[in-house]
């Protein structure tokens, strides 16, 4: 059973634009983040494609987004949070359109190392959740290179999520997995081939 899936470290990503799925659906109260774990298990991956010299825009859900774009809903406080992890500035998008002109600017504006934030995917609906080609090509036309750092959305069929990746083969782009996808993908496959007997 083949679970070995090319890796951030297979990949030169120096000049090139790495659009990172990551897992930052964190636990939000009056806009204060309560448990940042899954910021901290994000930043392997981030910190090496910084150290590679990519230009690292990273993509999230989160929440539910039941009623369309909200402030509540934002993904502000992670950029902020991000920001003191990383100890650099992380640029946040807080466009609610995430993939628009200001996300199109902002990524023109990157060099090598820097950081960008896009506001929340489901921001977009069901554009997002149903995998729209619309979406999924303007997330793609950001980035030259796709990284699955989501081990929790992974299984979904979404735009952020599977709709990009065809469009970055398109273009001879890579898709590759996070450290994070990876430990898991590890974790999986001694599940499967050596499982623990009773």
């Amino acid at each position: 059973m083949a679970l070995n899936k090319k890796t951030v470290d297979d990949i030169n990503v120096k000049g090139r634009r790495v659009l990172v799925r990551c897992d930052f659906n964190v636990p939000l109260k009056a806009g204060e983040i309560t448990d940042d774990t899954r910021i901290k298990a994000a930043l392997p991956t981030i910190n090496k494609l910084i150290a590679d010299g990519g230009k690292v825009i990273l993509c999230s859900h989160l929440g539910k987004v039941k009623n369309g774009p909200n402030e509540g809903e934002s993904l502000a406080p992670v950029a902020k949070r991000l920001s003191e992890k990383l100890g650099k500035e992380v640029t946040f998008v807080s466009d609610y359109n995430v993939t628009g002109e200001a996300a199109t600017k902002a990524v023109e504006a990157m060099k090598e190392g820097d950081v960008i934030l896009l506001q929340n995917t489901r921001f977009r609906g069901e554009e997002e959740t149903k995998n729209g080609e619309a979406f999924s090509k303007e997330l793609a036309d950001l980035a030259d290179d796709y990284v699955c750092d989501a081990f929790g959305s992974s299984h979904r069929a979404h735009a952020s999520v599977a709709g990009v990746t065809k469009f970055i083969t398109a273009k001879g782009g890579s898709n590759v997995v996070g450290y994070l996808m990876q430990k898991e993908i590890d974790f999986l496959g001694n599940v499967v081939e050596n499982p623990v007997r009773p």
